[in-house]
């Protein structure tokens, strides 16, 4: 995993994109490093039959990417800015494990994902079948006090990738699939 995905805060700024191929040709404009192109990813959630995690504004899921092969655990929260994730090579016995801790599987999220590095932030281009495609913009680190100028910074990007307030979209991937009525 990119030394981009290092850290244990995340500022994110994710925008629905109206047009992406005009987006594409915008981003292309600023010579952005490929990570990968159009890998499928499946994120699994997990939480208590109570939803407790969800009532602290926690998730849990594991991140299966084809056909890179990446597999992550990730937890985000509390609040926005929280977010760690770590490599696992066993995805079935990580569930496994949840399954043993009482955990349940509450929603399967999948998309068409795309990621580049632009300096030190990384974008992700993301379609989600039935909500939308989508641009995040985002910077991990373990330096909370830098939060505040890594989202200044981030905001100007997004006027230089021509993305607007108004295309900003607040809601997480899980928010806007529940509201779909995708939740399992």
């Amino acid at each position: 995993m990119s030394t981009h995905f290092q850290g244990r805060f995340e500022v994110e700024f994710k925008y629905r994109l109206t047009d992406r191929t005009a987006f594409l040709a915008t981003l292309g404009r600023l010579n952005p490093e490929v990570m990968l192109e159009d890998n499928h990813e499946r994120d699994c959630y997990f939480d208590t039959p109570e939803r407790t995690l969800a009532r602290l504004d926690k998730s849990l899921l594991i991140r299966i990417m084809q056909p890179s092969g990446i597999r992550l655990w990730i937890v985000k929260g509390p609040g926005p800015d929280r977010c760690e994730a770590v490599n696992i090579s066993d995805t079935d016995k990580a569930i496994s494990m949840l399954h043993s801790l009482g955990y349940q599987q509450v929603l399967t999220i999948d998309k068409r994902r795309s990621i580049y590095f632009l300096g030190p932030f990384h974008l992700t281009l993301d379609h989600l079948a039935g909500i939308g495609d989508f641009a995040e913009l985002a910077i991990m680190t373990d330096d909370e006090s830098a939060l505040p100028a890594y989202r200044q910074q981030l905001l100007t990007l997004a006027t230089e990738l021509d993305l607007h307030h108004e295309q900003r979209e607040t809601r997480s991937y899980r928010t806007l699939c529940e509201q779909q009525g995708s939740l399992k």
